[in-house]
């Protein structure tokens, strides 16, 4: 668990520092709406990155004076303000709801096998893909692997791997090293939105004959 450990904190760097592929900023802005110990640590990486740039000395601009008489000379911007949107609750994380539009009871799952729906959120954005995944209460997902890394974000339930259990707000992570068969924890529907680079690639037993039901 401490290799996973230090995987998280990367992305969390790289949340900080705006290097994620836009799929990937997402899951992480949800998983700070579920998480307020990490919203505390992204804050102080934040501010340790601030501390850095204080100590950078500036850069001497080449036409200073030209460029503030383009400023000025440019006709006042028109300030919008947005009107206020209304509180209003959803299952989802607050980011994730206002990407989607539409709360868990509204999204047209399409059924992957008995027991497993998804609704794919967009494909090949920033070399990734996003989806929302449903998992029965106890259902087992096929063994797989990945030709890339997969991030998953756990909204509702929880499910355990060989990487451990992971519940509502925990980010599991997995790659072309880790060959696992995701379980839904008993009791609850698992909720999870998931981020791909790179495709699946289904090593168990009965991989070819669950494998086209997953592509499409």
């Amino acid at each position: 668990m401490e290799q996973t450990q230090q995987q998280f904190d990367a992305l969390l760097a790289g949340y900080v520092a705006g290097t994620l592929a836009e799929p990937a900023r997402l899951l992480v802005r949800s998983h700070l709406d579920l998480s307020p110990v990490n919203r505390d640590y992204v804050r102080d990486l934040e501010a340790a990155c601030g501390s850095l740039l204080e100590d950078v000395a500036p850069a001497d601009l080449s036409d200073r004076d030209g460029m503030l008489a383009a400023i000025f000379a440019s006709p006042e911007p028109q300030i919008v303000v947005p009107a206020e949107r209304p509180a209003r609750k959803t299952r989802l994380p607050r980011a994730l709801y206002d990407f989607i539009g539409k709360d868990v009871e509204d999204i047209p799952w399409k059924t992957r096998l008995p027991g497993f729906r998804e609704y794919r959120l967009g494909e090949d954005v920033d070399g990734c893909s996003a989806s929302l995944l449903w998992i029965r209460a106890g259902q087992a997902m096929p063994t797989h692997t990945h030709h890339g890394t997969e991030l998953t974000l756990v909204l509702e339930g929880g499910f355990s791997d060989v990487n451990g259990h992971f519940v509502r707000g925990d980010v599991a992570y997995a790659d072309d090293d880790v060959d696992h068969r995701p379980i839904a924890d008993e009791g609850e529907d698992c909720l999870c939105f998931a981020v791909t680079e790179g495709s699946l690639r289904l090593t168990g037993p009965l991989g070819r004959l669950f494998a086209p039901f997953l592509r499409g």
